[in-house]
């Protein structure tokens, strides 16, 4: 007897373990990029010729470097966001993991204004929150799609709100916008593991498309886990 393998429909428990499979993978690399990024932060922030080469110690300003290294990353994620379709997957892995290490360079100023243990404690915080919604956005039945784009929204609204404070100086207004934007990326968080265990339960495992959701779903995360952790540190980190 001849199987059509163009009927096949994959059992609930098959998809189940295969959206298990992709969430972990994601993980695993979020988890690496981070491991990245804290291990040069630290190193860069505890080693003076290399924190120099970012910041001008006789004026307090960072140096054409340290401009390089604070907004590149954003170059990084449209790089790879924009060029999903035509880079390989070695490429977008490369990208990924210099990104988090440029990123990681780019936190190492956070060690020169907030005290070592709030810095800690922020993270530990901020791990165990991302941990929570986390879980919440794998095992719940509530559809948060509908949330994704007020979510983005938001975003957006949150990053012109901080260009305006960064004219005006406000702290007030730098306090809501922290703790709003903690609110968004908790949401974000919830809203996007949802979103990979069901693009996990639909790919087809060994080609480099699959490869490459799994670096830019690893990209999202990430992005959501130091976004909470900054706007974290904002609120209630103790300052030098």
């Amino acid at each position: 007897m001849e199987t059509n393998n163009f009927n096949y429909i994959p059992s609930q428990e098959v998809t189940s373990s295969m959206s298990k499979t992709f969430v972990a993978s994601v993980f695993s690399w979020m988890f690496a990029a981070l491991a990245i990024t804290s291990v040069v932060a630290y190193y860069f922030s505890h080693n003076l010729q290399l924190l120099s080469l970012l910041v001008n110690p006789e004026v307090g300003g960072l140096t054409p470097l340290g401009y390089i290294v604070t907004f590149s990353p954003i170059g990084f994620v449209l790089a790879m966001s924009l060029g999903f379709n035509k880079l390989s997957y070695p490429v977008i892995l490369f990208l990924f993991l210099l990104y988090s290490a440029v990123t990681g360079a780019s936190l190492s100023f956070i060690f020169l204004i907030y005290t070592s243990g709030s810095i800690y404690g922020t993270f530990a915080a901020a791990a165990g929150m991302f941990g929570l919604m986390a879980i919440v956005g794998y095992t719940t039945s509530t559809d948060l799609t509908k949330f994704g784009s007020i979510l983005m929204m938001a975003v957006v609204g949150l990053v012109i709100a901080m260009i305006i404070n960064w004219f005006i100086g406000s702290e007030g207004f730098d306090y809501l916008i922290s703790f709003v934007g903690v609110l968004i990326f908790v949401g974000l968080t919830a809203y996007d593991v949802q979103k990979l265990k069901r693009i996990g339960a639909g790919v087809e495992f060994g080609n480099q498309t699959t490869s490459k959701l799994m670096i830019l779903g690893a990209l999202n995360l990430y992005l959501d886990f130091i976004n909470m952790f900054l706007f974290l540190l904002r609120l209630f980190g103790s300052r030098k």
